[in-house]
């Protein structure tokens, strides 16, 4: 399943970081700008499967997935081959200037696995954090309005527009200021922390304050993650987005789903959307969409994504032809390998093995999440304090044995785990005794 030749096995033959690894990151703090920080110390020279190899030979088990990005693994074969291809034919010619094929064939692609059967546009970029700018623009176009709705522990990017959109302050927004106006800010749904509040209840809560705080009226937009990322890992209780969907619908409110993270089969279904039967009026995707290749898009209603004035959308490496036959790559292994049902197995499995752990240690205070995005949420024992400090140090431990672990949530205060889809059982098994060792330990 991996395509790969790496041994698919943690191995370790340095303590981490090793030297090599030590002297890049001398030569990474001369040169680079200390404002970029690294989660792990170590330098990747190869990556496959569910493993990434440091330049000392250390083998490490990928829970990261470069932040669900490598969701069909780091080098999968079809986008191997298909980049190679592209890369000898011509690596740009920019689309606005001299169109190529699999642009469209992307947008193509993408107007047929996101939600919905109706007519649709999609348009090209790089980030996802340009796409959900580009995802307001259209939305503004279309109505006419300015206010863009978001929801509390929300990320949606880095540049000033999404800064505005992003909840958490540091280390996202902290000194960067001012930020883009009309952004408004509405409570979510947080099932751990709601005290038994169902979705509907949640969803009338925020639509209440969206219509005395802003007016319909008013609102191009409201954008959301179906499962917030960086905020937590928050999958919000049933009936949460079908009634906020409804009410956009209604009001002429245009429903932007963020699916950056959660999307191509990372949560157990080719789009969060999906498991509701939400169809979002613009779906906004990256990260897993093209094996690595830096790749993103707005796909949505052709009557909202033709509303922009020509010209009016568009960069000069949106839909680099090199990302779009990685893209095209990326999908045709989604579907081929069954990676929607390989994420749900993956949850099975990893959920079984974060209860049985929950049910031991109260620190553990939630686990969540869908397919292959699940998280653990850390606290103090018998509490819901967020314990931060937890956290960390089990992420720690868990880099000093070779299992990569990622960090979020408003708090700090969650794990969470976004393997590759091409990752093996015993890898899994491998590296969540790894955790649990770490939870035996550390008190």
């Amino acid at each position: 399943m991996t395509g790969v030749s790496l041994e698919q096995k943690r191995r370790l033959v340095t303590d981490l970081p090793g030297p090599r690894s030590q002297e890049l990151m001398a030569r990474k703090l001369t040169a680079v700008a200390s404002g970029v920080g690294t989660t792990v110390p170590v330098f990747a020279a190869r990556a496959g499967g569910g493993i990434v190899v440091d330049v000392d030979g250390n083998q490490l088990i990928d829970l990261g997935s470069g932040i669900a990005v490598t969701t069909v693994g780091a080098s999968a074969p079809r986008v191997v081959a298909a980049v190679t291809e592209q890369v000898e034919a011509f690596t740009h010619t920019c689309f606005m200037v001299t169109p190529y094929e699999s642009y469209v064939a992307v947008a193509e692609a993408l107007n047929r696995v996101t939600p919905g059967d109706h007519e649709k546009r999609s348009v090209l970029f790089n980030s996802g954090a340009e796409a959900v700018e580009n995802a307001v623009k259209i939305a503004r176009a279309h109505t006419g309005r300015d206010a863009v709705v978001v929801f509390d522990h929300a990320y949606h990017g880095r540049t000033n527009l999404t800064m505005a959109m992003t909840a958490k302050n540091m280390p996202y927004k902290h000194g960067f200021g001012p930020f883009a106006p009309e952004v408004y800010r509405a409570p979510g749904s947080y099932p751990y922390r709601d005290g038994g509040v169902d979705g509907r209840a949640a969803a009338a809560r925020a639509i209440d304050q969206i219509e005395k705080q802003i007016g319909a009226d008013n609102l191009a937009a409201l954008v959301i993650e179906p499962i917030q990322g960086e905020g937590g890992f928050i999958a919000p209780a049933t009936g949460f987005l079908p009634a906020l969907a409804s009410w956009c619908r209604a009001n002429g409110v245009v429903f932007v789903a963020d699916e950056v993270q959660t999307g191509f089969a990372r949560t157990g279904d080719m789009f969060a959307c999906d498991r509701e039967g939400v169809v979002p009026d613009l779906i906004v995707t990256a990260k897993g969409i093209a094996g690595g290749l830096p790749l993103s898009a707005v796909t949505g209603r052709a009557e909202i994504m033709d509303a922009p004035h020509v010209g009016g959308l568009g960069g000069t490496y949106g839909g680099n032809p090199i990302a779009c036959a990685a893209a095209l790559a990326a999908l045709e292994t989604i579907e081929a390998d069954g990676l929607v049902a390989r994420a749900r197995a993956i949850e099975d499995r990893v959920r079984t093995r974060l209860l049985r752990l929950s049910g031991t240690d109260s620190r553990l205070g939630d686990v969540r999440g869908r397919g292959a995005m699940l998280a653990v949420e850390l606290v103090r024992a018998g509490s819901q304090e967020p314990d931060p400090r937890l956290a960390r140090d089990v992420s720690r431990y868990a880099h000093q044995r070779g299992v990569i672990v990622l960090t979020c949530g408003t708090y700090g205060n969650v794990l969470r785990f976004l393997p590759p889809l091409s990752i093996s059982d015993e890898l899994l098994d491998d590296a969540f005794d790894v955790l649990t060792a770490a939870f035996e330990e550390i008190r």
